[in-house]
């Protein structure tokens, strides 16, 4: 009966932390509809206006897009880079192991604005500011981190006896990973190409060192537009990005439940 009480508590407890971090975010979807030019709420009139203005004014537009290329890029790039450096880490013999997977982990601790200012100064000398690749090598760097973490911890949980079966029948190394290996740690890979995406799509601090006239991404947009004028076209790309990272973190937990289940 104690457990059961405890256990009720604790659901009650981590739902009441949930409201009370989540309800303010949710405030944004229902302002993305207003019919006013202000995010007076609850809204007295309701549109689909800022939404047609995000998808056609030239400057959220082309933020977005940029935005959307650059995640894609980086997620890419962050989950090759990542895979291969958990696999080095779990399984090399590299000297200074423990230095080597500290250094990959330090963009999550090192605060922002200081990786962006060291960021700006390099980039400047190799004339990578406001180009596509000085946003792409950057964010890849920022979220490297997410991807060993995520493939490390589906390593962890990897049974070797697998690969060493596979390596008595024949199989080559690459035929090991590509037929053993992936497919076990395919969820972490996964989990860290999503988190990737989703932290370069939500970068703001490196990509404002970063922007220049002609390039920007949507978190600079969205930067600007709040502190010159009350646009609420911010409300409807907020909503956006936040119904889109939210499905795409679920997702690999989805599939993870379903891979259990079957």
């Amino acid at each position: 009966m104690a457990d059961f009480r405890g256990g009720v508590g604790l659901r009650l407890w981590a739902v009441l932390v949930a409201a009370v971090l989540v309800g303010p975010t949710l405030v944004v979807l229902p302002l993305s509809f207003t019919g006013r030019r202000s995010f007076a709420f609850p809204p007295s009139d309701w549109s689909l206006e800022w939404y047609r203005t995000l998808f056609t004014d030239p400057s959220w537009r082309d933020s977005l897009l940029m935005s959307v290329q650059i995640a894609l890029a980086v997620a890419v790039a962050a989950t090759v880079l990542g895979t291969a450096a958990a696999l080095a880490l779990d399984r090399g013999r590299l000297p200074g192991k423990g230095l080597i997977h500290g250094l990959l982990l330090a963009p999550m601790v090192v605060p922002q604005i200081v990786a962006a200012i060291g960021v700006y100064a390099v980039f400047l000398q190799w004339r990578l500011s406001g180009t596509v690749a000085g946003f792409v090598l950057a964010h890849t760097a920022i979220a490297l981190p997410f991807v060993v973490v995520a493939v490390s911890a589906a390593l962890r949980g990897h049974d070797r006896r697998l690969e060493r079966a596979a390596a008595s029948l024949g199989a080559g190394p690459w035929t090991t990973f590509r037929r053993i290996t992936l497919p076990i740690i395919l969820p972490g890979v996964l989990s860290g190409a999503v988190f990737a995406f989703v932290t370069s799509l939500d970068e703001v601090v490196v990509a404002l060192y970063l922007q220049s006239p002609t390039l920007h991404t949507l978190p600079v947009q969205m930067f600007s537009s709040v502190t010159v004028e009350t646009d609420p076209t911010i409300a409807s790309a907020s909503s956006l990005v936040l119904v889109v990272t939210t499905a795409l973190i679920l997702l690999p937990q989805l599939l993870r439940r379903e891979r259990a289940r079957s």
